[in-house]
C-alpha cells in the first residue's frame, strides 16, 4: 500500500473541491400509474445535467431498499437543492431526495 506523509496529505487536501451527494428515494408516487414516463424524463433530465457539467456521477440503486440512486454533483447544497427541487421526478412525488454536502479531489472516477 502507498504511504503518505503528513504534508503529502496536507498538500492533497487543499486540493479538495466542494460536492453535494444526493440521496434519491422512493416518494409517495413511487410505482403508482404514470411513474413510469416520470421515472423515464427524470433519468433524460439526469443527461442533460451531465451534458451540462452539473452532475459527475449517477448511481442507480437495484435493490429493494426504498433508496432510489445517488448523484454526486459539483457546487453547493443550496445549488443543488435548486436543481433537485425541478426534477421531474420529485415535484410528481414520485421520489424525494436528501442532500449531503461533502468534499472530494477534482477528476475523481468511477474505475473502468
Amino acid at each position: 500500500m502507498t504511504r503518505f506523509t503528513d504534508d503529502q496529505m496536507r498538500a492533497a487536501m487543499s486540493t479538495t473541491r466542494e460536492y453535494t451527494i444526493v440521496l434519491l428515494e422512493e416518494g409517495p408516487q413511487y410505482g403508482k400509474d404514470g411513474a413510469d414516463a416520470i421515472v423515464w424524463e427524470h433519468g433524460r433530465r439526469n443527461f442533460e445535467l451531465r451534458a451540462d457539467g452539473l452532475l459527475n456521477v449517477v448511481c442507480p440503486v437495484r435493490d429493494d431498499s426504498p433508496l432510489c440512486g445517488v448523484g454526486i454533483f459539483p457546487g453547493t447544497a443550496d445549488e443543488v437543492r435548486r436543481l433537485m427541487d425541478y426534477d421531474p421526478g420529485v415535484r410528481a412525488g414520485v421520489f424525494t431526495y436528501r442532500i449531503h454536502p461533502t468534499r472530494s479531489f477534482p477528476g475523481d472516477a468511477l474505475g473502468m
